[in-house]
């Protein structure tokens, strides 16, 4: 008898471990955004929670937004949080890389378990309806006879550096205007308070279309079906495009069987048509990177980010 206990000890030892990572997730996951509701991010990961729930039997979702910084601040709660796979968060770029180009981030990359990359959204120059700009030749023109007032979404963000290397490239200097996200920039741009934002495609393609604010760029190779009228910067004869990304990262540190059961998560649901779908509706651009790739390309950004700001600091 006493062997027969001893020896069901024995595999209740060697079994419990498995058991319990099978357990996971026990309770909700907090998916961290660094941004307030409702901007592209939040409304991302809102979509993401809503096809999750279905693929990840059991698992439930809770969003915390923390603004501030241009990311920073949700980015290093993110990063300090406990390993365990119950706090995760969106990155965004560049602004994920170039708070720590510029040194004041209390992270690295090392920092981060990188999941995985969601989303693309390239950047747009967009003018008040009643701007008499209309395209990039105009833009230069109006710059260089004034200094013209142009917002971007806070010191380091892709609107901003966007803003720099175009200021590099036309020999123009901008009255920059920090703002605290999207939603202050198309106030600006509505309200006509602004000359100019450098900002996303997703914050302003509905309000060019109803003829509230013009877009006269989009700093991309390719044209968007979004708004097919809009040319390129490089068709008007300037080279500085600007992409911004927006995934998933968890602390490092994080144990494999939980990395491993969130890596896949985000890739079965950018696959998932009903949430491909809820995109298109919502006009967000997939552009699906497992964790190594991610890290590889934020890591190309960065390098590429220093240079920049080894040149042109802010």
């Amino acid at each position: 008898m006493m062997r027969k206990l001893l020896a069901l000890a024995t595999v209740l030892f060697f079994a419990l471990p498995g058991l319990l990572q099978a357990a996971y997730p026990e309770k909700p996951i907090t998916i961290i955004i660094p941004s307030k509701a409702g901007g592209s991010t939040d409304t991302s990961a809102r979509i993401f929670i809503k096809t999750a729930k279905k693929l990840l039997p059991g698992a439930d979702f809770i969003i915390k937004n923390v603004p501030g910084s241009g990311g920073q601040k949700g980015f290093e709660e993110i990063a300090r949080a406990k390993p365990d796979g119950y706090t995760i968060g969106m990155i965004f770029t560049t602004q994920v890389v170039s708070h720590v180009v510029a040194k004041r981030a209390r992270y690295t990359l090392d920092s981060f378990h990188i999941i995985g990359n969601m989303m693309q959204d390239p950047l747009i120059i967009a003018v008040p309806k009643d701007s008499p700009i209309t395209d990039m030749k105009g833009f230069v023109e109006a710059a260089k006879a004034k200094a013209l007032t142009v917002a971007v979404n806070g010191i380091g963000s892709d609107d901003f550096v966007a803003a720099k290397k175009f200021e590099n490239n036309t020999g123009v200097t901008f009255n920059l205007l920090p703002t605290k996200g999207s939603t202050e920039q198309k106030s600006l741009v509505l309200g006509g308070h602004v000359d100019a934002s450098f900002m996303n495609l997703t914050q302003m393609h509905g309000q060019h279309k109803s003829g509230d604010a013009r877009i006269i760029a989009i700093l991309d190779d390719n044209r968007s079906d979004i708004v097919p009228d809009v040319p390129t910067s490089i068709e008007q004869g300037f080279t500085v495009n600007m992409t911004a990304t927006r995934g998933f990262a968890a602390p490092a540190g994080i144990e494999k069987n939980v990395a491993d059961t969130l890596d896949k998560l985000v890739m079965d649901v950018m696959n998932d048509p009903e949430f491909i779908e809820d995109c298109k509706k919502d006009v967000l651009f997939l552009l699906p990177l497992t964790g190594p790739n991610y890290l590889a390309y934020l890591k190309d950004l960065q390098a590429e980010t220093q240079k920049f700001f080894d040149s042109t600091p802010w």
